[in-house]
Protein backbone atom coordinates (compact mmCIF):
# COMPACT_ATOMS: atom_id res chain seq x y z
CA UNK A 1 0.00 0.00 0.00
CA UNK A 2 1.70 3.13 -1.01
CA UNK A 3 1.24 5.82 1.73
CA UNK A 4 0.59 9.43 0.82
CA UNK A 5 2.84 12.60 1.37
CA UNK A 6 1.97 14.05 4.30
CA UNK A 7 2.30 17.83 4.79
CA UNK A 8 2.93 18.40 8.47
CA UNK A 9 3.03 21.60 9.24
CA UNK A 10 1.40 23.96 11.29
CA UNK A 11 -0.29 26.72 8.48
CA UNK A 12 -3.53 25.70 7.53
CA UNK A 13 -4.27 25.70 3.29
CA UNK A 14 -4.52 28.06 1.76
CA UNK A 15 -8.53 27.82 0.74
CA UNK A 16 -8.92 28.32 5.13
CA UNK A 17 -9.35 31.77 6.03
CA UNK A 18 -9.96 32.76 10.13
CA UNK A 19 -12.36 34.64 9.18
CA UNK A 20 -14.63 31.66 8.39
CA UNK A 21 -13.95 29.59 11.57
CA UNK A 22 -15.85 32.17 14.15
CA UNK A 23 -14.98 33.15 17.40
CA UNK A 24 -12.52 30.93 19.59
CA UNK A 25 -13.57 30.41 23.09
CA UNK A 26 -11.09 29.04 25.63
CA UNK A 27 -13.09 26.60 27.86
CA UNK A 28 -16.59 26.66 25.99
CA UNK A 29 -17.40 23.29 27.20
CA UNK A 30 -16.16 22.83 30.35
CA UNK A 31 -18.42 24.04 32.75
CA UNK A 32 -20.95 21.28 30.90
CA UNK A 33 -17.85 18.72 31.31
CA UNK A 34 -17.83 19.35 34.84
CA UNK A 35 -21.72 19.24 35.50
CA UNK A 36 -21.71 16.01 33.60
CA UNK A 37 -18.69 14.04 34.54
CA UNK A 38 -17.81 12.38 38.22
CA UNK A 39 -13.82 13.05 38.21
CA UNK A 40 -13.10 13.88 41.75
CA UNK A 41 -9.38 14.60 42.58
CA UNK A 42 -7.58 13.54 45.47
CA UNK A 43 -5.21 15.73 47.23
CA UNK A 44 -1.24 13.86 46.70
CA UNK A 45 -1.24 12.99 50.69
CA UNK A 46 -4.32 11.20 50.04
CA UNK A 47 -3.66 9.74 46.79
CA UNK A 48 -0.60 7.88 48.34
CA UNK A 49 -2.91 5.87 50.65
CA UNK A 50 -5.01 4.70 47.50
CA UNK A 51 -3.07 3.38 44.81
CA UNK A 52 -6.37 2.91 42.36
CA UNK A 53 -9.49 3.52 41.86
CA UNK A 54 -10.33 0.24 43.58
CA UNK A 55 -9.19 0.87 46.64
CA UNK A 56 -10.79 4.32 46.98
CA UNK A 57 -14.20 2.47 46.24
CA UNK A 58 -13.69 0.08 48.72
CA UNK A 59 -12.77 2.63 51.33
CA UNK A 60 -15.65 4.47 50.67
CA UNK A 61 -18.26 1.78 50.83
CA UNK A 62 -17.13 0.74 53.84
CA UNK A 63 -17.56 4.28 55.92
CA UNK A 64 -21.26 4.22 54.20
CA UNK A 65 -21.37 0.81 55.89
CA UNK A 66 -20.15 2.38 59.03
CA UNK A 67 -22.08 5.23 58.81
CA UNK A 68 -25.56 3.38 58.28
CA UNK A 69 -24.74 0.53 61.42
CA UNK A 70 -23.88 4.06 63.68
CA UNK A 71 -27.17 5.75 62.42
CA UNK A 72 -29.31 2.65 62.81
CA UNK A 73 -27.37 1.92 66.41
CA UNK A 74 -28.44 6.01 67.46
CA UNK A 75 -32.11 5.66 66.37
CA UNK A 76 -32.75 2.21 68.23
CA UNK A 77 -30.68 4.03 71.04
CA UNK A 78 -32.65 7.12 71.50
CA UNK A 79 -35.52 5.99 73.46
CA UNK A 80 -37.13 9.18 74.97
CA UNK A 81 -40.35 8.44 72.93
CA UNK A 82 -40.64 4.53 74.43
CA UNK A 83 -39.81 6.36 78.22
CA UNK A 84 -42.46 9.04 77.56
CA UNK A 85 -45.40 5.87 76.62
CA UNK A 86 -43.99 4.03 79.82
CA UNK A 87 -44.26 6.50 82.24
CA UNK A 88 -48.17 7.81 81.40
CA UNK A 89 -48.89 4.11 81.50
Amino acid sequence: MKKGNLDMSDEPRPEYKRSDLGEIVRGKYADRIKDETNVVFLEPDVAQAFPNDEAVNKALRYLLEVAEASTRLTQRSSGAKLRKKSMVQ
